[in-house]
Parts: structure tokens; sequence; C-alpha cells
């Protein structure tokens, strides 16, 4: 057997190889950037669980919160202030009847203070807004 002909006999291991390779690569730098996001949402998970109780709150699971959140803040830096949320706000201090039965209460200021930790860890930027808008709800100390 001539060199040539074995080198072309053996080509298909060759490609092969290189296509493998290839997709190693592709893979390892996919791997290494969701990694490297994951990473980033447990930081940022574990910081907002520590504002938290260094608050008076309870701690909270940090792996939920990072698959929750992410590294971005999620649905609630989406659009913190919008008509929407504050509509939601408002319906989730309520006194927890449906249809006519339902009425505002006071609602306690820590639990608004809450989300404003998530708001400060996750998009600082939108905190000024939304102080402003939890300033204008009636709270009171009512959850010892």
């Amino acid at each position: 057997m001539s060199p040539t002909r074995m080198a072309t006999e053996h080509r298909w291991i060759y490609i092969g190889s290189i296509v493998l390779l290839v997709a190693f690569v592709i893979i390892g730098l996919l791997t290494y950037s969701q990694q490297k996001a994951t990473n980033e949402a447990h930081a940022k998970a574990q910081q907002l669980s520590d504002a938290l109780v260094a608050k008076g709150f309870r701690a909270i699971n940090v792996q939920n919160t990072a698959r929750a959140l992410g590294t971005d803040g999620g649905a609630v830096c989406n659009d913190p202030n919008s008509a929407l949320r504050q509509g939601l706000w408002r319906v989730q201090m309520a006194n927890g009847a449906g249809g006519p039965g339902m009425r505002p209460i006071i609602a306690d200021g820590r639990v608004l203070e809450a989300g404003a930790e998530v708001i400060k860890v996750y998009c600082p930027e939108k905190l000024a807004d939304y102080q402003e808008q939890i300033n204008a709800l009636k709270t009171g100390e009512l959850v010892r």
C-alpha cells in the first residue's frame, strides 16, 4: 500500500475527529457561560438572603431564588412600577375575601421592605421609583 492510498482510506477518521473536536469545543464554551451565569445568580441570591436576614426576615432558599430570579431579577425587575404591578400590590393587601367582601387593609410595611430589598439587589436603578410608590401606600406595624 502506498502512503497516499492509506491516507485516503482513513480520511473519514480525520474528518470525524475534527468534527468531534469542534463539537466538544462548542459544548465546553456553552457550559462555561451557563456556569458563569449560575454562579452570578447564586451570588445575587445569597446577597438578597443576607440583606433580608439583616432586616429581620427569615433566610430564603438560595437555590430556588437563584433559579427564579436569575441574574437580572426576572419578572420582578421587568417593570416594578407599572399600573398592573401596583394593582397586584393592592389586591394582595386585602382581607382575602373574594367578590363583594373584599376590603383593603393596612398592610405591614415590612412586607414592602422585602420587595425593596429584592429590587435593591437585582435592579437598583429602579429602587427610587419603587420606594416612591410604596411610600404612597398606607402601612403600619402589624406583624410581630
